[in-house]
């Protein structure tokens, strides 16, 4: 069934929309997603054979069990449909492989345009394309109708009431208001690191991802020593440029797809796991070395951290401030040291704790039997 509003696209329209892989893993509303405005290809070599033989406005790639070559796919896909638009459906645990494929140039194009966290609705596809380019050729601005239905060929809109269209309306203000919406559900506002909201939800899938595969996922935690005193002295606007900067360093310390948070008021969370593609690289004699149970490379990025922040500038608070910001932490692994995120933290809080006790300016280290101190000065 069809409405007036509704495109009347066949298979060589341009306007119609590619979703290639497993779409239950992305749509909230998968069961109506159906009807002439898209094609639905579950496997990568079907939406490859579907983007040669037709001409897409856009095209949807759900990363959740797609293989390790989903570079090559998407480089194929752009060469097929060179003026497609390329989105990645990806899970919060995925979004530092998402990021990374939209930054990668091949032959002067990006591998993808962007990404979207998921699960989402269908609708809200639909707007971002929208957002990025015309899809159906609507000024942007104005509003267009993407039929959905189910497989008694009956139409119906996300709510599930039969007879209708999708209707998105697309305004300028309002798309604004929602990005920014966006932002704030998963990201610090004074820093633009990530919050705490996001790195639990974060840290939980990747850990359920760690369970399957034998992977690594090791969490720091850390504050900053006596951060009152610097409010006190030099006030809270000082204070807060205090956390700015130490979000920039932090950020250049660590590596590209370890996510760096803000979880409170002065304390901050890094989350190191293993990626896919790299956790093979690694000797065997490294993967059994005691290191192994705290990962080298957190243990190397937390001293880093650490020296680094000792010795800024710090412009807020003028030739004084040089050298007196230290900060506490503690680090804790899974799954020596918890089989879940609350754990993780619980352990990682109990090491901080114990940092601050013994004089501040430390990190510890727990799964041993008493707490270790990694030796800054190694």
């Amino acid at each position: 069934m069809k409405t007036s509003n509704t495109p009347d696209c066949s298979d060589t329209d341009a306007r119609k929309i590619l979703l290639a892989g497993d779409i239950g893993r992305a749509f909230l509303d998968v069961d109506t997603i159906s009807g002439p405005a898209c094609r639905i290809q579950s496997s990568i070599a079907d939406a490859l054979d579907a983007a040669a033989e037709n001409s897409f406005r856009a095209i949807a790639v759900v990363m959740s069990g797609m293989s390790n070559r989903l570079s090559s796919s998407l480089k194929a896909l752009r060469e097929a449909n060179p003026d497609a638009e390329i989105i990645l459906l990806a899970q919060m645990h995925e979004e530092p492989a998402a990021m990374q494929l939209v930054g990668t140039v091949s032959d002067g194009q990006s591998l993808a345009d962007d990404y979207l966290i998921c699960p989402i609705h269908f609708s809200y596809l639909v707007s971002r394309i929208l957002r990025l380019h015309s899809v159906l050729g609507t000024p942007y601005g104005g509003q267009v109708s993407y039929l959905v239905g189910d497989t008694d060929g009956a139409s119906r809109d996300t709510s599930g009431r039969a007879g209708s269209a999708v209707s998105v309306v697309v305004d300028d203000g309002r798309e604004a208001k929602i990005r920014q919406l966006e932002k704030l559900a998963t990201e610090d506002d004074l820093t633009d690191l990530k919050n705490r909201r996001y790195v639990w939800e974060f840290s939980r899938q990747i850990i359920e991802q760690a369970k399957k595969g034998n992977g690594r996922v090791t969490l720091l935690v850390f504050d900053i020593d006596d951060l009152k005193h610097y409010n006190d002295v030099y006030g809270h606007l000082a204070g807060d440029e205090v956390l700015r900067q130490v979000a920039v360093l932090m950020r250049r310390c660590c590596r590209s797809h370890d996510v760096v948070a803000r979880v409170g008021g002065d304390e901050f969370a890094i989350v190191f796991w293993d990626v896919p593609q790299q956790k093979n690289t690694a000797t065997e004699a490294e993967r059994r070395s005691v290191a192994a149970d705290h990962p080298r490379e957190a243990i190397f990025i937390a001293k880093r951290i650490r020296r680094e922040l000792e010795k800024a500038e710090l412009n807020s608070l003028g030739p004084e401030g040089k050298g007196v910001l230290t900060i506490s932490g503690g680090l804790a692994s899974f799954p020596q040291d918890g089989l879940t995120i609350q754990q993780l933290f619980a352990q990682a809080d109990r090491a901080l704790l114990e940092a601050k006790r013994n004089g501040k300016n430390r990190i510890y280290l727990v799964g041993g039997p008493e707490d270790d101190i990694v030796d800054m000065d190694d």
